[in-house]
């Protein structure tokens, strides 16, 4: 399971909200250390160094797992709920509902054939992961609990396969568990760089 970030609730936390429209009201860019998000002696992240096919898809969408993790942290609900970088309705907290809806849809349905409703689109809403994601402590300790929960069970799936030919059953046809991990290490990144622009535009910090 991936280690805990500061995902906590904290009234006393940086800036909730994106300032107004003019440059003089931008946050100030920050980094947390050189040009990472944070110094290398808090960065839970590897820098690669896999060895063997499984370890290195593994690794590497741990690490874009943490990464997400990382860009979330310290803020407060209403920073997490922050549309940032309108006329986009994307928000730390919608992101980290959709990829868990993503979570649970390629590892629990698609490759454990587990089927059930998909996370935060309630009535078919596609919309609904970012839609509902509102600056409310409850809605964000849900995410969390939901996200992680989805995480550990892509995590025993995987490490139990026997091998990454293991395939699943999508609408188009079986799929294979190695196409399945290239894939949310694919998600992981694109969404990571939304997450990227939302995080500095609600309080400044930049960095890898």
């Amino acid at each position: 399971m991936l280690v805990s970030m500061s995902d906590t609730v904290d009234p006393a936390a940086g800036p909730g909200s994106p300032a107004g429209g003019s440059a003089e009201d931008q946050p100030a860019r920050q980094f947390g250390w050189w040009d990472m998000f944070v110094g290398p002696d808090d960065d839970p992240r590897t820098d690669g160094g896999f060895e063997g096919e499984r370890a290195t898809l593994v690794g590497f969408l741990r690490d874009q797992r943490l990464t997400l993790e990382l860009k979330c942290s310290g803020l407060d609900a209403a920073g997490l709920a922050a549309r940032s970088v309108p006329p986009s309705n994307l928000s730390l907290l919608g992101l980290l509902r959709h990829l868990a809806g993503v979570e649970q849809y390629w590892f629990r349905q698609v490759m454990a054939g587990q089927h059930e409703p998909r996370h935060y689109r309630p009535d078919g809403d596609p919309d609904g992961d970012f839609n509902g994601a509102v600056p409310d402590p409850e809605v964000v300790a849900d995410a969390w609990d939901t996200w992680r929960g989805e995480v550990a069970f892509g995590e025993r799936f995987v490490a139990e396969a026997p091998d990454l030919d293991v395939a699943g059953a999508t609408d188009e046809g079986p799929i294979a568990l190695r196409e399945v991990l290239v894939h949310m290490i694919e998600e992981y990144a694109r969404h990571n760089g939304h997450a990227d622009f939302l995080r500095e535009r609600i309080d400044g910090r930049v960095g890898q």
